[in-house]
């Protein structure tokens, strides 16, 4: 922390632990001050015990403010304020007593770094050690000054420990908004690009049936219809953050899919009752690799196997008509999507190209029951 974003805290919130603590202080200092000045009032020391005081409180300020920022403060800061308590003594007496709570304070606030009993033991001391002098102290402040010092040291690490406290708290708030973010993100990809693909394909094959004057274009216009139903509920699933997905039913509807554009496609189901997460995470995945089949092939056969072996599912989607220059899509958007899924639940992906043209799209995911 520094002083940029101490400025800052105290613009962004009024209730902010540096305000709240600040005030504590700064109603301190005054008190303190208060009681100095009304010891020097009427005595012809007022103006240089008035300007020694000012000093004493900018040096006391810029230690604490050191502290603050997550220093010790500065040696000589410390060293200065020292002097200031304690030489101005003989020539202002008793009214001088006060400042040595601050004295106090600065010495406890060095414990939070320097684990020593001996600072404690100085801190305890440096108001009551005045008693030895009665001449020059007021036996009431020499004795409350260890209090004061106290109260000091414990509206300080108050604000610390608040201030730590908002900043675990922003970050938490800043980490779940991220989540959110990526959530709809990746929902978004997931749901409605599988969706956009088949109905593109369905468009383009209802254009062809049209022109042709099939009969068969009502019942493809029919399916069509019915995709954009289907797009308008992923829209609403991605807003609202709702799951309404099937791997039963997204197994069926990818087979028909793929079939409806010319692609014989064989579907075989080997597997346990899987989770509600498994189930999503895997329907995820079958989207993704069926719309991979659909954008970058021209595929004729297409297999898509839901096996389990030895407590770890799979889900295999091979087809061919991949172009040989193809590349593992690593780096893409849908595919490190569903990796980032699987990963969730301690899977992962392959996707694997072969040189006569077949690619193979496999999922892994443990399940134990």
């Amino acid at each position: 922390m520094n002083v940029a974003d101490i400025v800052h805290r105290l613009r962004s919130s009024a209730y902010s632990p540096l305000v709240i603590g600040g005030i504590g202080l700064a109603a301190g200092a005054l008190g303190l001050s208060a009681a100095v000045f009304s010891g020097l009032a009427g005595s012809g020391d007022a103006v240089a015990g008035s300007l020694t005081l000012l000093a004493l409180l900018a040096v006391h300020a810029s230690f604490v403010l050191g502290v603050l920022l997550g220093g010790d403060g500065r040696w000589w800061i410390f060293g200065a304020q020292v002097w200031l308590t304690y030489l101005p003594l003989p020539l202002f007496g008793a009214a001088w007593t006060p400042v040595c709570g601050l004295l106090a304070g600065g010495l406890l606030l060095l414990t939070g770094r320097i684990r020593s009993p001996v600072l404690v033991a100085l801190a305890l001391a440096c108001g009551p050690v005045l008693l030895a002098f009665p001449d020059v102290a007021d036996r009431g402040w020499a004795v409350a000054a260890p209090a004061v010092g106290l109260l000091e040291y414990v509206i300080v690490h108050l604000v610390l420990r608040g201030d730590r406290l908002s900043d675990a708290h922003a970050e938490a708030i800043g980490k779940a908004v991220s989540l959110e973010r990526r959530r709809f993100t990746r929902d978004l990809h997931d749901l409605l690009g599988h969706r956009l693909t088949a109905l593109v394909l369905k468009l383009q094959l209802l254009q062809r049936l049209v022109e042709e004057d099939d009969e068969k274009a009502g019942a493809e216009l029919e399916v069509t219809v019915s995709l954009v139903r289907g797009l308008a509920a992923d829209v609403r699933a991605v807003a609202h953050g709702t799951r309404g997905l099937s791997l039963e039913a997204e197994l069926s509807s990818a087979s028909a899919l793929l079939e409806s554009v010319g692609v014989r496609c064989q579907v075989q189901v080997s597997c346990r009752e899987l989770s509600p997460g498994e189930a999503e995470a895997l329907t995820h995945a079958l989207r993704e690799g069926v719309t991979n089949v659909l954008r970058h092939t021209e595929a004729k056969e297409c297999s898509i196997h839901l096996m389990e072996r030895h407590n770890l599912v799979r889900l295999t989607i091979r087809n061919d008509g991949a172009s040989p220059r193809r590349k593992t899509e690593s780096a893409g958007q849908g595919l490190f999507n569903v990796a980032e899924r699987m990963a969730m639940l301690g899977g992962w992906l392959e996707a694997t190209p072969a040189p006569e043209g077949s690619f193979t799209f496999t999922v892994y995911l443990p399940h134990n029951r």
